[in-house]
């Protein structure tokens, strides 16, 4: 079984990551630029690392690293995600008798040091072991998926997730998907807006707090749902400036 990891300036997780997946057969690490001590650290840990001079976006990325896999079994996590001993044992269950071509599982997300039950982070069910041969990743800048040919079932245990550590974590991913998603909006043809801007981050806020119950996990979930209005919100006015930059300027007066 192969696993892979994309990653840029991850050196606070990639050892982490790695030691995780110690049952695999093979770790591919492509990275994309890291100023830190990431790829050596991978290297420490037995992972091929490549490294690429441009950043296609996080589908195309992860695509690149699964074309270099060898195994027939392939493991798709973050540098960010963690996986248990007792998922790990599942996994190894489940591939010593296959009984599907690809395999979801529920992932468990922590926000600024608490693990999310609602919001729509839990279960959170993410496609990640998979025949190679069998799935690609979709060409999305951010919010990537594996798209699967053959049947899927479903493990157990979580994939841990220590996706957001701090605020400031959560101010720079606000800032960097945000950007991606500007970039996303533009490739299909769809224009931003201030009324847009503020429709649909309002829209954001009010289908995590409400709908999916955030305000179950306490102010925390009022945070994230904020956090993921920032993301609609910005997405949707960099989009705007991303047009009016394009427009000659006024004549002075």
């Amino acid at each position: 079984m192969s696993v892979i990891v994309i990653t840029r300036n991850e050196a606070a997780n990639i050892a982490e990551c790695l030691a995780s997946a110690a049952f695999a057969d093979e770790w591919i690490v492509v990275d994309s630029g890291s100023a830190d001590d990431t790829v050596a650290l991978a290297q420490a840990h037995g992972a091929r690392v490549v490294q690429t001079a441009d950043w296609p976006g996080f589908g195309p990325q992860k695509q690149r690293a699964l074309e270099l896999a060898t195994g027939d079994w392939v493991l798709s996590i973050d540098a960010d995600e963690r996986v248990t001993p007792e998922l790990a044992a599942e996994i190894r269950a489940a591939l010593a008798d296959p009984a599907a071509d690809a395999y979801e599982m529920p992932r468990l997300s922590s926000y600024c040091g608490r693990f999310m039950r609602h919001g729509g982070w839990w279960p959170d069910r993410v496609l990640r072991l998979f025949r190679r041969g069998r799935a690609r990743f979709s060409d999305h800048a951010v919010h990537e998926r594996v798209i699967a040919d053959g049947a899927v079932r479903r493990l157990r245990q979580p994939l841990i997730h220590y996706s957001y550590r701090d605020l400031e974590s959560v101010l720079d991913k606000v800032n960097r998907y945000s950007t991606a998603g500007a970039q996303t909006l533009a490739a299909r043809g769809r224009r931003g807006g201030l009324g847009a801007a503020i429709g649909h981050g309002l829209w954001a806020f009010l289908r995590t707090y409400l709908l999916r119950r955030g305000f179950l996990d306490g102010r925390h979930g009022f945070m994230l749902a904020v956090s993921n209005a920032e993301v609609t919100y910005y997405r949707y006015v960099k989009r705007m400036l991303m047009d009016e930059a394009r427009e000659p300027a006024p004549p002075p007066r």
